[in-house]
């Protein structure tokens, strides 16, 4: 079978093409022909030997995929060959907080990838993909999909009339959007491009900030909310912007952190303190998670909004164009 293995790390050139032998389902395992693919940020940290530069290498890139079973182990009982499904983020992160042993099981790093035609996961490690979604539409769901509905609607829920910021277009950002929307929030987002806050407000966003043009940006988000402070914020840019979060949330706020795109920096924590503020971690989310996400996805209709496909000769290319940070949603790989 083809698939894709990072070789060295640095750069996308340490990236390449080879032929492994097709897997087979083990006990309590089913084999899932690769359809479509989805990039994350993470996936290009890892190449850079940003993310774990202690990864063994080689080893087959990306987390996020769908595909149709075509085999099952002995035990498996629920799941059939032709079903469809998209496999989780960590396969072995179930239902309720995360630990050390399911954090192991992070697909595309801690274990290998999904960048190939065939890949091997427990049948407790994939979920069926809502009837109305394409291969190249549910490959966007495993990590920024499931990591948006954690931060919206679990643990410190969004609640009708809330008010939620959220911090650029892309994957995360995007689906937090349609999520706030469909629990009937209030939606501030940024971005440093107009065309992409048009975007924005036809997906729902209520309010649009260009913090290019206004760097002050945390200002104009308070005002927006009267003064006192939005209620969550989706901070996926690190130390470089979580100051401003901090002074745009309300007093005993909250705010999902999920990621470093403007690095880690020096950060004080006393603001924290002083607006008793909920700061919580969100490392993608469960399998639990994944299924009941997926069950408003189906309900709603929603769908996941894709930047630009690429084929799977292009992967390289898929990289960079993740690199430019110019994309609007997700960068999908078909197969």
């Amino acid at each position: 079978m083809r698939a894709y293995q990072i070789e060295t790390m640095g750069d996308v050139s340490g990236l390449k093409q080879v032929e492994l032998p097709k897997p087979t389902a083990g006990p309590g395992e089913v084999v899932v022909q690769v359809r479509a693919c989805s990039l994350n940020y993470r996936d290009l940290m890892i190449i850079r030997g940003h993310y774990n530069p202690k990864m063994e290498v080689p080893r087959i890139p990306l987390s996020d995929c769908s595909g149709e079973i075509v085999e099952v182990g002995p035990g498996v009982t629920n799941l059939e060959p032709g079903t469809r499904v998209t496999g989780c983020f960590m396969p072995g992160w179930q239902a309720g907080g995360c630990d050390i042993t399911a954090q192991q099981t992070a697909l595309g790093c801690e274990a290998e990838g999904v960048l190939a035609d065939y890949i091997t996961l427990p049948a407790t490690g994939v979920v069926k993909i809502p009837d109305h979604l394409s291969f190249g539409e549910a490959a966007t769901l495993p990590c920024a999909a499931v990591t948006a509905w954690h931060a919206i609607l679990s643990g410190k829920p969004v609640l009708p009339g809330h008010t939620v910021l959220l911090l650029g277009t892309g994957g995360v950002s995007i689906f937090a959007l349609q999520f706030a929307k469909l629990a009937g929030a209030k939606v501030a987002i940024t971005s440093s491009s107009d065309d992409k806050l048009n975007f924005a407000q036809k997906l729902g966003a209520d309010f649009t900030v260009n913090y290019r043009n206004d760097p002050d940006w945390d200002k104009t988000v308070l005002q927006w909310s009267g003064g006192a402070g939005v209620d969550h914020v989706v901070e996926v840019g690190g130390a470089g912007t979580l100051p401003q979060s901090i002074r745009a949330v309300r007093m005993s706020g909250h705010i999902a952190l999920i990621g470093v795109l403007s690095g880690v920096g020096d950060f004080n924590p006393i603001s924290i303190l002083m607006k008793s503020i909920n700061v919580r971690g969100i490392y993608v989310g469960s399998r639990d998670m994944f299924q009941s996400m997926n069950k408003a996805i189906s309900a709603h209709q929603l769908r996941p909004v894709i930047d630009r496909t690429f084929g799977f000769d292009e992967v390289p290319q898929a990289y960079e164009h993740l690199a430019s940070q110019t994309h609007l949603g997700k960068i999908v790989i078909e197969l």
